[in-house]
């Protein structure tokens, strides 16, 4: 073919350039060819078999297509195509096949790590993956591979033995762990943030053991940068994530609920059965009718079939103001616009205390935002301290100066008396 070029431009009258002509017009005409193999390849071989990949109804093969395992495959087309015309420059053969060599080993690490890729999501599907990940080992086999990769690589291009790149690793090995400590561990710690989706870019997390408590605005090799919601700025280094215990708020946002779990104390002392003034006063609220309606003719039913002495309060079942006060809440929670409604919404006793007795709102807001989410919050509680005392319970708080004021006026105001 070179001949056949360097004659043409002979006769042209390019006597001295013929031969780099020729050439260089030979060498652009079998990359053309070798491209054009690639497309006709993935035209005619590789649609039509992700077409009836796509179409089949076994959705194993179909992790093959996502993966993009037969797109990579056509990568190896070029390489083999320039081989096979390698001859046609006899000078520069011997690196011709060196690089195409080393280009398809490279290219049939890239389809194994692709394969590796969909054995691994095909696994995750299945119910047994909850119990026993494979996804650290995979990561590990790949990670062997590529090193086994590279050295062959290295051996091809500089025409040398692979065991003596080895041996020459071996005996840096431990000036380099030395010198690259943070280095390696930060590559290390990198590599699994970055496959496990650990840490992104934007992610609020919290790393106790380093005071930070921000937004990452940047992820390298070794540090991880976190602007803390003071303005500061927290430097820490990659490996800590994997090491270290830290918490990443991105689930929240993602759920598209931020969770309000905060107690009110309720005073004991203001617990009591509801009496047919308190029922009558409740079922003025609209949101509490259902409920209340509900809850007297179960009652009063359960009373009835058991034959209940209802004379006496504590005999059957009866409505407490605390259990109407749940109900209430809840009711409340489930018509308020900023509550998410797909996340959970509870109200609920906690253990007694010498505070008095805790009542937790446990709900999502719809709104992820900081300030939104705390104005929702206070709104709430507003709320709920002002509706207290509607249902004769009262808020459990300790004695104050002014409390302890009024107390020894009173009896002050009872000691004159007494004297007069």
């Amino acid at each position: 073919m070179v001949k056949f070029f360097a004659d043409w431009l002979f006769s042209l009258g390019m006597e001295n350039l013929n031969i780099v002509f020729a050439n260089i017009i030979t060498g652009v005409i079998i990359v053309a060819l070798a491209f054009l193999s690639k497309f006709l390849f993935e035209k005619v071989v590789i649609k039509p078999i992700e077409h009836f990949i796509k179409k089949s109804p076994n959705k194993w093969d179909d992790i093959l297509v996502r993966h993009h395992v037969l797109g990579r495959i056509s990568l190896m087309i070029p390489a083999i195509v320039i081989v096979s015309f390698a001859p046609v420059f006899p000078v520069v053969e011997e690196l011709i096949k060196r690089l195409s060599t080393a280009y398809l080993i490279f290219i049939a690490a890239v389809v194994i790590d692709a394969i590796l890729e969909a054995i691994t999501d095909a696994y995750q599907s299945l119910e047994i993956s909850r119990d026993k990940p494979i996804k650290s080992y995979i990561t590990v086999v790949k990670i062997m591979m590529y090193i086994v990769i590279s050295v062959i690589v290295i051996s091809i291009l500089t025409n040398t033995s692979p065991w003596g790149i080895l041996s020459g690793i071996g005996a840096l090995t431990a000036i380099l762990l030395v010198i690259f400590r943070d280095s390696l561990l930060g590559l290390v710690a990198s590599v699994q943030i970055s496959k496990n989706n650990l840490v992104s870019i934007g992610d609020w997390i919290e790393v106790p053991k380093y005071q930070a408590d921000g937004d990452v605005i940047d992820i390298t090799l070794t540090t991880i940068r976190i602007q803390n919601w003071d303005k500061t700025i927290t430097t820490i280094p990659s490996y800590a994530l994997i090491s270290e215990s830290f918490k990443n708020w991105k689930g929240m946002f993602q759920a598209g609920g931020r969770r309000i779990k905060r107690s009110v104390f309720i005073d004991t002392s203001s617990i009591r059965f509801l009496d047919d003034e308190l029922f009558e006063r409740l079922h003025r609220i609209q949101i509490l009718q259902p409920y209340l309606d509900s809850k007297k003719n179960e009652i009063e039913e359960f009373n009835r079939k058991n034959n209940i002495d209802v004379t006496e309060p504590v005999n059957g079942r009866r409505m407490t103001n605390i259990g109407t006060f749940r109900a209430y809440l809840n009711a409340y929670l489930r018509s308020h616009p900023g509550t998410n409604k797909d996340l959970i919404i509870m109200v609920r006793q906690l253990q007694p205390t010498d505070a008095g007795l805790p009542l937790e709102v446990y709900v999502f807001s719809k709104d992820t935002s900081w300030v939104n989410y705390e104005s929702l919050q206070s709104d709430i509680f507003d709320h709920i301290f002002a509706a207290i005392p509607h249902f004769g319970l009262r808020v459990f708080q300790n004695p104050t100066g002014n409390d302890v004021r009024s107390l020894g006026n009173i009896f002050a105001v009872k000691s004159i008396d007494r004297e007069q």
